[in-house]
């Protein structure tokens, strides 16, 4: 740890401009400090959009050119979905993007002024004195149809999270107001019908109300061959059981 918190420091040189940006929906702020942490300019904003990358990146050029400098290094949090963008963007006008840790961040905003406020423009002179310290890590920004499978695949994982606790929180209603209803239904979350009939008549009360001819009658709502009435009369017995 001690050996790659040295290469890092090593890495930024008299010649390196360092940008910390802080990542939000609609507009990122920049701050840029040299190798000793001196501030070189006021903050920056501008927008999360191809037009402020674009102002961002010249104004990077810009200072590069004044200061006499030959490098740029740029961190960033990776918090949400935001900083992706912008890092892919930067990367391909050959410019090193960095990650910080946003836990790094919270604790050190506190030993200039001992708070802990949120400020766009507090937290990235924060990030640009952590890159200066070496306190980064290199992120992982794959390119072209490794980047989608990656973002699709993430997307996917997500979305099954999501599908898996919804399917969860309705079995735990069920368990509690109808369990013996698994007995007719073995997987009732799945079957079209099954979930028809749990649309319309989640609860035992309300089978026996509709009766079978009346279950029968949603099931073919969901199915073009309905459910075979011996099964649903099974179902309608069960619930007048479980009250």
């Amino acid at each position: 740890m001690k050996k790659n918190r040295t290469e890092k420091l090593e890495a930024i040189t008299p010649s390196t401009l360092i940008s910390g940006m802080d990542i939000a929906k609609q507009v990122h702020w920049a701050r840029f400090v040299d190798f000793r942490g001196i501030e070189l300019s006021k903050a920056i904003g501008f927008e999360n959009n191809k037009t402020g990358f674009e102002t961002i990146v010249a104004n990077i050029k810009r200072q590069c050119k004044e200061k006499r400098m030959d490098s740029a290094i740029i961190g960033m949090e990776p918090t949400g979905p935001y900083w992706k963008a912008l890092a892919w963007y930067l990367q391909k006008k050959g410019i090193r993007v960095v990650m910080v840790n946003p836990y790094h961040t919270k604790r050190s905003k506190e030993l200039d002024d001992n708070s802990q406020t949120k400020n766009d423009k507090k937290d990235a002179l924060v990030i640009s004195l952590l890159v200066k310290d070496g306190r980064y890590f290199n992120p992982y920004l794959p390119e072209g149809i490794y980047a989608e499978l990656r973002e699709l695949t993430n997307s996917r994982n997500s979305i099954m999270k999501m599908i898996n606790s919804v399917k969860n929180q309705v079995t735990g209603t069920m368990d509690q107001y109808f369990p013996e209803y698994t007995r007719v239904f073995k997987k009732p979350l799945e079957g079209k019908a099954s979930l028809r009939i749990l649309k319309s008549c989640p609860f035992p009360a309300f089978i026996l109300e509709l009766g079978v001819d009346g279950v029968l009658s949603e099931t073919k709502k969901a199915v073009k061959k309905a459910v075979g009435r011996k099964k649903i009369e099974r179902l309608v017995e069960t619930a007048r059981i479980s009250i």
